[in-house]
């Protein structure tokens, strides 16, 4: 009997642990997760929601408009009396090639905002400019910077850091670093040139006076290109992702370095209209000198403005045109037969058949509707690198092609006779 009595409460105690695991077991099925994050014991209820982890995405690809075109000017000094007009220009001038952007229908974008086109991320206008000032003046800030104001253009300041004031190159007309963050807050987009704008192919530092040995000339090179752009960093706060080489002067070594710290766009002196396709390694900028205005108004002409948002066009590479000089080529006449079939255009509207050459903006190019071939024979001679886009309308829509060849400087028959200028800063 004493057996019975004392059984009987163990059993109580047994029958209500059970029921607790059973209720334990239930709750964790209707929306707990255990340790290891697995669900136990699903249950007909529906499971609570927990919050997941967000990790970070890449920016979504949007449609982006392929026939925009973009022309980058560069400016040095604004000076009320010219005397250095490779690197000087008024005021006044200045403010009157802003002005024509505007009633050119040209819109100002932004560094970033280019880049974020170049990517797929964002959409600009049909036909833009992009504004850099080069070096780091104080007419930059206290001059050109009121007139961009005025307009509401954002720029971008190319800066060489030892050139800024206390630097070794950072004189009286030198900007400061001040000066700089002040820029930096109102959205001006500071970007690298070099620590002490040499030419980057060279073994030879001009600060030290030297002949560099290859393992010398390796790291002052990573010091000009990467060191730089972590001084701006550092100093600024800011990101840095394009370079300005100095002068112009770069091989592929200075390119695969430049690519190598970090930078997503590289640019040179060679003025030419960039487009969705542009390599990032070499984007030529149009640099203003105060003696040449056409300069500036040759670039407007080399991208068909527009305010309609542009039109469709339809593009064709430069290998289904059978180019001459092909695209990329090396050629030493600097005064070539440019040439193209167009052919693959379709039924061309021969009267609408342009063709228009960097430095020299459309020229009287021939068209042959037996053969298909537009052709021009260059009068003036050219240099450096050279790009050409040829236009036509077939079927009631605009068709075009682009492609770009190098002229070897100082060499062959009917090769230039006398030096050709140095390309500016």
């Amino acid at each position: 009997m004493r057996l019975k009595l004392v059984a009987v409460p163990v059993l109580l105690a047994l029958g209500l642990a059970a029921c607790n695991k059973k209720q334990q077991a239930q709750t964790i099925g209707e929306g707990s997760t255990s340790a290891s994050g697995a669900s136990v014991a699903p249950s007909a209820s529906p499971p609570t929601t927990v919050n997941p982890v967000t990790t970070p995405t890449a920016p979504a690809k949007v449609a982006v408009d392929q026939t925009a075109q973009v022309i980058v000017y560069g400016y040095h000094r604004f000076v009320n009396q010219v005397r250095r007009p490779d690197t000087e220009i008024t005021p006044q001038m200045f403010e009157q090639q802003m002005q024509e952007l505007k009633n050119r229908g040209i819109t100002v974008i932004g560094m970033q905002d280019f880049l974020a086109w170049k990517r797929g991320e964002k959409n600009i206008p049909p036909r833009c400019a992009i504004i850099t000032f080069d070096d780091g003046w104080k007419s930059q800030y206290d001059v050109a910077w009121p007139i961009m104001k005025k307009f509401g253009y954002t720029f971008t300041m190319f800066i060489y850091t030892e050139g800024v004031r206390g630097g070794h190159f950072g004189g009286g007309e030198a900007i400061t670093w001040e000066q700089l963050a002040e820029m930096r807050d109102a959205g001006v987009d500071i970007q690298a040139h070099s620590e002490t704008h040499q030419d980057l192919r060279k073994p030879y530092d001009k600060v030290a006076k030297k002949r560099l040995s290859p393992p010398e000339y390796e790291q002052w090179l990573q010091n000009e290109v990467g060191r730089c752009k972590d001084t701006l960093e550092q100093r600024l706060g800011i990101k840095v992702n394009c370079f300005a080489v100095p002068y112009g002067f770069y091989n592929q070594h200075v390119k695969d370095v430049a690519k190598g710290v970090g930078y997503e766009a590289v640019f040179t002196v060679y003025g030419q209209p960039i487009t969705f396709r542009s390599t990032m390694d070499s984007l030529g900028r149009y640099l203003i000198e105060g003696n040449k205005p056409k300069v500036f108004v040759d670039a407007i002409s080399m991208i068909a403005t527009s305010s309609g948002g542009g039109a469709p066009v339809a593009e064709f590479g430069a290998a289904n045109i059978a180019s001459k000089p092909a695209d990329g080529e090396t050629i030493r006449n600097p005064l070539p037969l440019i040439s193209a079939n167009l052919s693959a255009f379709g039924a061309i509207d021969p009267g609408s058949v342009t063709m228009r050459v960097s430095g020299l903006g459309v020229v009287p190019a021939s068209f042959d509707p037996k053969t298909n071939t537009v052709s021009y024979q260059v009068t003036k001679k050219l240099r450096d690198k050279c790009s050409v886009i040829v236009e036509a309308k077939s079927g009631g829509k605009k068709v075009e092609a682009h492609w770009t060849f190098a002229v070897e400087q100082g060499g062959g028959a009917g090769a230039a006779t006398s030096p050709s200028p140095t390309p500016k800063k």
